[in-house]
């Protein structure tokens, strides 16, 4: 008797629901501070993270020891932070394994810890002391790793996009004349030696006016045009990703990968910032989350996907000095959503929508307002001056110019909804097919 053999038609069956499957395990991270006094114990927030949510892996911008071990066993990637003022002692062998010893050895593997990120912001905000140690430390701890055997874990350093001259256009963009050659054409070279991400923060949010608010919420907009490539940018996020894999080109380093480290939109704010609220919230972190799961890349960067992470995973309420600040979380202490954008898992979420019935100009609403504290993780705009040291006052590096408001796409249809989505995909397609096993 011969053996029994799967039709043709079967076996493109099973490479249909693959193909749909896959993608539909989105792989999203988040931003973990912790300046508030209302906020659950760690160990609370991964098993929540484990059980409840999409989320894979998390940033924190120290080496809080609770967290590090709260995370254990939990398969959550963890990403820690040095502090900026911690840079030049790391520069000697010896401090690098000393800091490796004390903060890294004594919870990994258990503790899946995926990045250290070597200061926030550094270039930004200097001192030019920090700024001139930024990659000699990063390259000693890196040997420290090796030495240590913990050659999985990978090093980098986030950066505000102040690092650009411009990013409009795109073609136009290149890093800021002392620190491209100076550091950053270094750092790209040591981050493309140990497969590294370079990290940057996009905030769309302070490019925001009026006339470019779809452009900058993923909606319906006639787009920005560069002359240069003939590409119109249909988001501001394309156009800020663009603008920075423009910038490595021009340094030579085009094949280095980029992380998104920091990027979000608050769902209130202060009064005069009326487009801090949750509809507009759950509009671009919908469509950021879109965005970044498709694998579509950017119009200069087709097919890529990047490693992402938003700001944040809760609202902190004693950050400042602006009261946007205090909400750009997900979710609120009590593990509430702020909006949903489908980062919960399907059984457990409601539907797709922003989940707050009130926004900034309707009645009722009232966001937190506790006195304001300091705020280490803060996106780069909302914070003091520069440093000094920096080679001029930096850009926003968010300006766009065209891009004018057209009507309001609706934000349920720009929230990603993926895994109902995917569900109604997967049940058509497999109909179908298996119909066509009898055929």
């Amino acid at each position: 008797m011969a053996p029994f053999e799967y039709p043709p038609s079967f076996h493109t069956f099973l490479l249909l629901i693959a193909v749909i499957i896959i993608p539909a395990a989105t792989s999203i991270g988040v931003n973990y501070g912790t300046l508030g006094d209302d906020l659950p114990p760690p160990s609370q927030v991964a098993h929540f993270l484990k059980t409840r949510t999409l989320i894979d892996r998390i940033r924190i911008f120290d080496v809080n020891t609770s967290i590090i071990k709260a995370f254990a066993n939990s398969g959550v990637l963890v990403s820690v932070t040095v502090p900026n003022g911690d840079i030049p002692s790391l520069t000697d062998p010896r401090a690098a394994r000393r800091w490796i010893d004390a903060n890294i050895k004594p919870f990994y593997p258990a503790t899946k810890i995926h990045y250290i990120c070597v200061g926030t912001e550094v270039l930004h905000w200097g001192p030019q002391d920090l700024i001139d140690n930024l990659v000699p430390a990063m390259r000693v701890l890196q040997t420290a790793l090796v030495k240590e055997g913990f050659d999985e874990i990978k090093i980098s350093s986030p950066h505000s996009l102040g690092i650009l001259m411009s990013s409009d256009p795109p073609s136009n963009a290149s890093f800021r004349p002392g620190w491209d050659v100076g550091t950053l054409a270094p750092m790209l070279k040591f981050l493309k030696e140990t497969k590294s991400g370079f990290m940057v923060n996009p905030y769309t949010y302070f490019g925001y006016s009026p006339a470019n608010a779809n452009f900058c919420l993923f909606k319906p907009n006639p787009g920005l045009f560069d002359k240069a490539t003939g590409i119109t940018y249909t988001n501001q996020f394309d156009q800020l990703m663009d603008a920075v894999y423009v910038s490595m080109k021009k340094l030579g380093f085009p094949d280095v990968e980029i992380v998104v480290a920091e990027t979000g939109w608050p769902s209130g704010g202060d009064p005069a910032n009326v487009h801090a609220n949750p509809v507009n919230a759950a509009a671009y972190i919908g469509g950021l989350m879109k965005k970044v799961s498709s694998g579509d890349g950017t119009p200069l960067m087709p097919g890529r996907k990047f490693e992402t992470y938003i700001f944040a995973l809760f609202n902190e309420n004693l950050k400042g000095p602006s009261l946007d600040e205090k909400n750009f979380g997900l979710f609120r202490p009590d593990f509430t959503p702020v909006y949903n954008v489908g980062i919960l898992h399907a059984a457990q979420a409601p539907s797709p929508s922003p989940l707050a019935a009130t926004t900034a100009d309707s009645p009722g609403y009232a966001p937190s307002s506790s006195s304001g504290s300091p705020f280490d993780d803060a996106p780069f705009f909302n914070r003091t001056t520069p440093s000094t040291g920096s080679p001029g006052k930096a850009p926003s590096g968010t300006s766009t110019t065209g891009a004018p408001n057209t009507v309001n796409a609706n934000v349920r249809d720009s929230s990603p909804g993926t895994t109902n989505m995917n569900a109604v995909v997967v049940a058509t397609i497999t109909s179908m097919v298996i119909m066509s096993l009898f055929v």
